[in-house]
């Protein structure tokens, strides 16, 4: 609730109700009881509203003056909160509140750090609870739209920027351990609910408002859901967008698996929303019925509780034409409130916090804004430090060392500029490329800068130089002036596809690189390239994403040594068009992500490079046979055999070498960031279970543990596996979902 607003109305209130203040009376309402199981509290309210507040209520930060209740709007937080940034996610006619911005989602999902994520969503839920209850600010909610748990399945998807990747395990436990900080560790009392999206298949955008992604079950079982489905078991998010696409040709906001899966087997007795304009999209795109009347009927059957569209005229008439019942609406309702009550909602009264609401009193002091606090900023720095991927570093060409440098020349459009994505929030300050690598350098360092206006003159600046470092990528939202708006080919955003691989400004790295030979190519970018030249001839290449505050500190921290890189590709990088499939062919098997891609890319999934050495000694089972309801532990032993201390990311997949049907020919199974000293060697313990290794039977409706023989392999990447073992699975046996 927003506190200072009720709180003023209650002051004010001069209603008396059977000479009893109305503040009174709402205080003695069941539903604001804490004593009260959640269910009976709901029942209570739920019996309360009218039909038409039942209505009102389905919509964003909806409000019931007369009962003293003012519910949570949505807010985004892909990467930090938003409430500015170029999407102005600040509101018409407010201004942006700057907000901890973190690197893109897949930047995230490149530290392949569930602690890190976990610790960013703690600090993202606490500002959303702060600028929600402040006195000064008031704005925003604490149901935040993040995170974005699609699978980059084709790096042409315009909008893969928002994914942690394209193997469902590794954005799963992402997932899991973000909500786990956003939340809070007391599952009855959220600090803010996790709203995942979007379910399901949301990996293309042209024609995304009527196209369809075909796919078996098997593949939604094993592939595409598993994220999703993590995010309500394990992470315990109550919350979810439906997407705009149709899968196998019903639209996602009508399907029935919302509630035969969803609801019924995963427990998502929570909210099931729209996307924005998507009712609408169901009638003008899909063609599914023949007004709004009719879908808005269709979509409280199916589950959806929350509309992002206009609705409440067509939702009314279909209450008066019997398409759809009260008794439909307090079903679909019942998932709505349910959040709401996490949140402290029920328990304030006139915008009093309640006593027993633990993040009651946050934003009502007047300390520090948690964006301005030392420890967010080092949050920020050590996020990008960690998602920076090292690609190739020939002849130890970094780190670099000041002390042996006189010049550098930093080149390129955007090296003096942080740039934000759609999605991004106002950040409270933004170190740019230029600006980290100047301070890192020192005072004795002349660095000159060009933005490369002129590529003779940028070749020209880098010749005269000790070391040129160039730095290249695409615009997060393509530099344009209007939506669905992409010049460049290569280029892609929410609404635009990418038509190529080819990096267009390639060229200038080959400018730079002819003139000077001891250059760095900086890849700042939201997706992958072919850049096969680049591979070929640049000594030292390194990829980070846009958006972080701390983007210039982390970048050079990396550069100048100060931390040794360990970021991991979430995405196969491949040589060019020619080893994708077309963007709507949504069969895995057909050879598409590491999972059955065959052809040998230009970086695999997993892989980084580091300033250290690791040697993977051996891989150890607890046992060489495990029942089909049993499991094993394996140690995975890694010695840092370099001279700098790193992070080192130890990956486990498995390979099923007998098996009756098509099985992935390498599939993630666990991964830990570990640090290792020099000379060091760490024991990294994980836990496989048969469960872990079934497949899904879709004649039975079931997961098959089948009698097989699977290999144990791990190394730091998905191509570098030099440790194996093998253990023999008792099966057959299945299990229920």
């Amino acid at each position: 609730m927003r506190r200072n607003h009720w709180l003023k109305a209650a002051l004010g209130l001069v209603i008396v109700v059977a000479g009893v203040p109305a503040i009174w009376a709402q205080t003695n309402y069941p539903f604001r009881d804490a004593k009260l199981p959640a269910e009976q509290r709901i029942t209570d309210l739920l019996g309360r509203l009218t039909l038409d507040e039942k209505v009102l209520l389905m919509a964003d930060h909806p409000k019931i003056p007369r009962l003293g209740l003012e519910f949570s709007g949505q807010v985004e937080g892909l990467h930090g909160l938003a409430l500015g940034g170029p999407g102005h996610w600040e509101g018409k006619g407010l201004q942006a509140l700057p907000t901890t911005t973190f690197p893109q989602e897949r930047g995230l999902g490149n530290t392949w750090d569930p602690a890190l994520m976990e610790k960013i969503g703690a600090l993202e839920g606490y500002e959303a609870r702060y600028d929600y209850q402040s006195l000064k600010y008031d704005r925003g909610g604490v149901i935040v739209r993040a995170p974005n748990v699609d699978l980059a399945r084709n790096p042409l998807w315009g909008r893969s920027e928002e994914s942690m990747g394209e193997d469902p395990y590794l954005v799963g436990t992402m997932t899991v351990a973000f909500q786990h900080g956003l939340q809070g560790p007391d599952p009855d009392h959220w600090l803010a609910a996790s709203l995942m999206k979007h379910f399901l298949a949301n990996e293309n955008e042209n024609k995304r408002e009527s196209s369809s992604s075909d796919f078996g079950e098997r593949l939604f079982r094993e592939y595409y859901s598993v994220p999703f489905r993590m995010g309500f078991q394990e992470g315990g998010s109550r919350g979810v967008m439906a997407a705009y696409n149709s899968w196998n040709g019903t639209p996602m906001m009508i399907h029935p698996v919302l509630k035969d899966v969803m609801i019924k087997e995963w427990g998502n007795d929570g909210i099931i929303c729209t996307d924005g304009g998507a009712l609408g999209l169901l009638i003008s795109a899909h063609k599914s019925f023949p007004d709004k009347e009719h879908g808005a009927a269709a979509a409280i059957k199916a589950g959806i509780n929350h509309f992002l569209d206009t609705y409440q005229d067509d939702l009314r008439q279909a209450l008066k034409d019997g398409l759809v019942t009260e008794a439909d609406m307090d079903a679909s309702l019942r998932g709505l409130l349910r959040v709401f009550l996490k949140l402290g909602e029920f328990d304030a009264v006139s915008g009093t916090p309640a006593g027993n609401d633990p993040y009651g009193k946050i934003g009502r002091a007047t300390d520090t804004p948690p964006w301005e606090r030392e420890s967010s900023k080092q949050l920020a720095r050590l996020a990008t430090q960690e998602s920076i991927v090292l690609l190739k570093n020939e002849g130890h060409a970094l780190p670099l060392d000041a002390a042996k440098i006189k010049t550098i020349a930093v080149i390129g459009p955007w090296a003096d500029e942080v740039l934000l994505d759609w999605y991004s929030g106002t950040p409270p300050h933004a170190v740019t490329a230029l600006q980290g690598i100047r301070e890192a350098a020192g005072s004795r360092v002349k660095v000159v800068f060009d933005k490369a206006d002129n590529m003779a003159s940028a070749a020209a600046i880098a010749a005269k130089s000790d070391i040129a470092i160039v730095v290249v990528g695409n615009h997060p939202y393509c530099n344009a002036t209007r939506w669905a708006q992409c010049d460049l080919p290569s280029d892609g955003r929410e609404a635009v596809d990418r038509k190529t691989l080819v990096l267009e400004q390639e060229d200038l790295v080959k400018a730079v690189y002819t003139a000077n030979p001891h250059t760095v190519e900086v890849l700042i970018s939201s997706f992958p390239y072919a850049i096969t030249w680049s591979q070929q001839h640049v000594p030292a290449i390194v990829h980070l994403t846009h958006n972080s505050q701390e983007l210039g500190h982390g970048l050079a921290d990396v550069l100048f040594g100060k931390v040794s890189p360990a970021g991991r590709l979430v995405q196969t990088w491949p040589t060019g068009n020619s080893q994708l499939l077309p963007m709507m062919d949504y069969d895995l098997t057909h050879g598409q992500t590491y999972l059955y891609n065959r052809q040998k890319p230009l970086y695999p999934f997993g892989f980084g490079l580091s300033y250290a050495q690791f040697t993977y000694n051996k891989l150890k089972s607890s046992a060489n046979t495990m029942a089909a309801d049993g499991q094993v532990e394996v140690t995975v032993s890694v010695k840092n055999t370099g001279k700098v201390a790193s992070d080192e990311v130890v990956q486990l997949y498995v390979q099923h070498l007998g098996s009756s049907v098509t099985r992935p020919l390498l599939e993630l199974k666990g991964f830990k960031r570990v640090h290792v000293e020099p000379g060091w060697v760490e024991d990294t313990k994980f836990v496989i279970r048969a469960r872990d290794l079934a497949y899904w039977d879709a004649a039975r409706h079931a997961w098959r543990v089948e009698k097989d023989t699977v290999r144990l392999l791990a190394g730091g990447s998905s191509d570098a596996l030099p440790v194996s073992a093998e253990v023999i699975v008792r099966g057959p046996a299945e299990f229920k979902p």
